[in-house]
């Protein structure tokens, strides 16, 4: 194995140049909630007084102490009072609170499956969804409960008093704990669905164990915890993941409902915010208003890490401009990988420009030619596989979607475009099923949104095929103007065509006021698609 990029010759396959971490062995019974409160008591020196959950609007505070009695009092109600079981699923519809981390372990920890859901998610989204789950319960806020249908077990109110009792009153003494295997279920998760139906991903308590322990391994030695601002979702993997982990490795998290950009900023000076978890939209939104900063002390702040989506190239020049002294930690990962696949760690990561990272601790990698199979050197770009103990069980109840996923050794088709370098750094190119396909060329629409993000005049872009009787399809670009811009479609294409090999020209042009997008910030390309589709047959 070549001890700079991980690259084994003899096998094809990248390994992880992240300390290996041992895991529990697969047959010990251990739930993912068990694996984190162990780790938590190992981590944090002092959870009767250390602050674990912070709500940004209210300023209320939780200790750890307070977050582990929650989570035994809930775990302990829910099977007494409510009857849940193990086997059971959960749906859960709510937008980020605190009482989100502390529902997450209590079920965990008496093997009833986790699905949460977008709570802006229509009714019929939300109905399919719960085709697929099967819950018994929900969890909703008072303005997303309207969207469930009735469950055998009803739906709770997280802003209800009959919450914060089952939160609150115990019943004496807890009961006997819940035999969960690891292999279990632990979540249901929704893929994002940007190029087809949403399907159910689903994770085991192993899976979350592994991608816990994986950050826990290049955790940095510090004087005092870090101090968390998540902005994402917890009910993406993203949230999903930086919820659970904050718990276990001791670290504050503090929370936001909803996304605001000044109140983030407010919340970075009041509590003193080590590390920022966002999407690339509040990345774009800090460097593209030089105003919205002024004012605040934001010196505490050392790293804003980055995922869901493909940061652009300006976007983190422009950052490093703007506070040279914070690391912008990129990361890849999947919903089917439990989240990180790679990431960057530390300064000297933080300035490989354009990479998401190295691979995290017991992942190994694959690029692999999408035509011939053939598996690909460092350099040479091709479809990423990755194996190891956080990919998911498979799709809930979509044996076909598994089985073209997964293969018969453990490999994950990503259906991503990378390539590793030699310092074994992965570069994410674009989705395969999103090439555009130009006289037999194959145009990568992140290449060209990199390239609009970097005009002054672009506040946001993105790149679709559109169908064409000569050449199959030409690039289309939708493109946000900066407010009082005059730029053209003209401007726009020869500004391209001069960074760009001439297949790769835009040819199109659509100026918008916004661009669609998941909550993760990632571009929904096949509105666009259809945006563009039915204008032209309206022109027709």
């Amino acid at each position: 194995m070549d001890p700079r990029s991980g690259f084994c010759s003899t096998t094809q396959i990248y390994h992880s140049l992240r300390p290996n971490v041992l895991l529990p062995p697969q047959s010990a019974s251990l739930s993912a909630t068990d694996y984190v409160l162990s780790l938590l008591h190992q981590t944090c020196r002092s959870p009767e007084t250390t602050v674990g959950l912070i709500d940004a609007v209210t300023r209320s505070r939780i200790t750890f102490s307070e977050i582990e009695l929650r989570v035994k009092t809930l775990a302990d109600s829910l099977r007494t009072r409510i009857g849940l079981s193990k086997g059971d699923s959960a749906f859960i519809l709510s937008p980020n609170s605190v009482h989100i981390p502390i529902l997450y372990l209590s079920l965990f920890s008496i093997g009833v499956i986790v699905s949460p859901s977008n709570p802006t998610s229509s009714e019929s989204e939300v109905s399919y969804q719960i085709k697929l789950s099967k819950p018994v319960i929900a969890f909703a806020t008072s303005a997303a409960a309207r969207k469930l249908p009735q469950l055998r077990h009803g739906t709770i109110l997280l802003d209800s008093a009959e919450f914060d009792s089952l939160l609150t009153s115990q019943s004496g003494e807890f009961r006997d704990r819940v035999e969960v295997l690891q292999s279990d279920p632990a979540a249901i998760l929704y893929s994002s669905g940007t190029t087809g139906r949403v399907k159910g991903v689903v994770l085991t308590h192993r899976n979350t164990v592994a991608i816990v322990a994986a950050a826990n391994a290049v955790r940095p030695v510090r004087r005092s915890p870090p101090v968390t601002l998540c902005t994402v979702p917890y009910f993406h993997v993203y949230g999903f993941f930086y919820c659970v982990r904050a718990v276990a490795m001791g670290e504050s998290l503090v929370w936001m409902e909803r996304f605001d950009l000044r109140l983030m900023m407010r919340t970075i000076q009041e509590f003193r915010v080590t590390h920022v978890a966002l999407a690339p939209p509040v990345a774009v939104a800090m460097v593209k208003d030089a105003n919205v900063t002024k004012g605040y002390d934001l010196s505490s702040l050392e790293v804003v890490g980055c995922g869901g989506a493909p940061l652009p190239k300006a976007v983190i020049e422009k950052f490093r401009k703007w506070s040279p002294n914070v690391q912008v930690a990129q990361a890849y990962g999947l919903t089917e990988s439990t989240g990180g696949v790679a990431r960057t760690v530390g300064p000297k990561e933080s300035q490989v420009l354009g990479a998401t990272g190295r691979l995290m601790s017991n992942f190994q990698a694959k690029i692999v030619d999408p035509t011939t199979r053939i598996a690909l050197h460092p350099l040479k770009t091709g479809e990423l596989w990755v194996r190891g103990p956080c990919i998911m069980k498979g799709y809930l109840e979509d044996e076909a979607a598994t089985a073209a996923a997964l293969d018969s050794e453990g490999w994950l088709r990503t259906g991503d475009l990378c390539y590793f370098d030699h310092e074994g750094y992965l570069f994410y190119v674009d989705r395969i099923k999103e090439l555009i396909k130009y006289k037999g060329y194959q145009v990568a629409p992140a290449e060209l949104e990199h390239v609009l993000h970097s005009h002054s005049d672009v506040v946001d872009a993105a790149v679709i095929p559109y169908p064409d009787e000569e050449a199959g399809q030409v690039p289309m670009a939708f493109v946000v103007r900066r407010s009082g811009s005059t730029i053209n479609e003209s401007q726009i294409t020869d500004f391209v065509a001069k960074q760009v090999a001439p297949f790769k020209k835009i040819r199109r042009v659509s100026f918008v006021n916004s661009l669609p997008k998941n909550a993760t910030g990632k571009v929904l390309r096949k509105e666009l698609i259809k945006l563009a589709l039915s204008s032209a047959s309206s022109k027709l």
